[in-house]
């Protein structure tokens, strides 16, 4: 295991099989290339150690250039893709081979084949010597593969996070064995968000509100936020697998975090199993689910005097709020089932100082 800035990596891939992966596209690309002059361009900063090893191997005459391009901050993508160094002179007619050190959202792909689309080259073509199909768009095709890998953060043969551990020989791995993943239950005036407003800073979780995910989709238009609007327009329920899309966008935005809270997500049997199945794509898991659990009049003592403050009208209705609680109760009552068979629910006293309460939610969560 070796540690960069505030992050564990453990040995992923020997020195012995990236050299041997690099090796067999040298020999498929020579193949192809044996009469020609080939240009490769290598795509800084990733791709120096590929490109290094690569011409060592590659048994014909050929010439080399760089491009440079950016789209990571840390473990995350930006997705902006910068030009930094751009596309050589002196191409025209030539036979182009782009070699990329790794091949995950296409996002930086894509910008290349739009960099090269606008030269007068005889062709180019996409190596990429690490692979990550389940992220990849699919939208241009890869012309030589090198190796095909999880999406999974990876550091070392140029690889880097935050610009440390492109130096190493060997390729490392994220360790997320820690990460917590929570789903955090609760009726109306429980002190979800409260509660969740502790946890993410005590254990760097990301704090995910499904009401919060929908708001930021639809506000600023996007894809999936348009999507969602139409069918709230049409008087008609999002779709469970809008949601879970918007779901996966947000954990995808935070690779750097050491979990994830879903707070108002799941809320049926069938969008418990979506999440699992999501998680499990990812190499993760749920670890716990927890219910904040109050006494019914306490609960609506504490909201009507909420209401009084906020103006919410459903505040303000002691018939309403109990219609709430009705609806929480009937839709919780198959996802306490749902866990329980997975051994992961938990029910904590809901009710006391809010200190009180984050002790005993961190009792539960140091437990796992």
């Amino acid at each position: 295991m070796i540690k960069l800035h505030d992050k564990t990596f453990k040995p992923y891939l020997r020195e012995e099989q990236i050299l041997a992966a690099v090796e067999k596209m040298a020999a498929e690309i020579a193949k192809d290339y044996k009469d020609k002059t080939p240009i490769f361009v290598g795509v800084l900063n990733g791709a120096f150690m590929f490109v290094s090893d690569f011409l060592k191997v590659y048994p014909y005459p050929c010439e080399v250039s760089f491009v440079r391009l950016s789209s990571y901050h840390g473990l995350t993508s930006t997705g902006i893709v910068e030009t930094l160094l751009d596309v050589p002179e002196n191409i025209d007619g030539r036979s182009v081979v782009i070699l990329e050190d790794v091949i995950d959202t296409g996002r930086t792909l894509k910008q290349l084949v739009h960099l090269f689309s606008q030269t007068n080259v005889k062709e180019f073509k996409i190596a990429s010597l690490f692979y990550k199909s389940e992220a990849y768009s699919g939208e241009y095709a890869i012309d030589y593969v090198g190796l095909e890998i999880p999406n999974d953060f990876i550091v070392g043969y140029g690889l880097d996070y935050k610009e440390l551990g492109r130096n190493l020989r060997e390729v490392y791995q994220l360790n997320q064995s820690n990460m917590i993943n929570l789903v955090l239950f609760g009726k109306p005036g429980a002190g979800k968000g409260t509660q969740a407003g502790f946890l993410k800073e005590k254990y760097n979780l990301k704090h995910i509100s499904t009401g919060d995910v929908f708001r930021y989709n639809m506000k600023n238009g996007t894809e999936l936020g348009k999507l969602a609007k139409s069918y709230i327009d049409r008087g008609d329920l999002v779709p469970d697998e809008v949601t879970i899309n918007m779901l996966k966008d947000e954990v995808e935005k935070n690779p750097d975090a050491a979990g994830f809270i879903f707070d108002g997500f799941p809320r049926t049997a069938a969008q418990a199993e979506a999440l699992d199945n999501f998680l499990e794509s990812k190499d993760m898991q749920i670890n716990a689910t927890i219910a904040l659990e109050a006494d019914d009049d306490i609960l609506v003592a504490r909201l009507l005097e909420r209401g009084k403050e906020s103006g919410r009208s459903d505040d303000q209705d002691e018939n309403k709020i109990r219609n709430r609680f009705d609806e929480y109760n009937l839709k919780t009552a198959p996802l306490k089932s749902f866990y329980e068979k997975q051994g992961k629910f938990h029910s904590i006293n809901g009710i006391g100082e809010i200190d009180e309460i984050t002790t005993r939610l961190g009792k539960v969560i140091d437990s796992l």
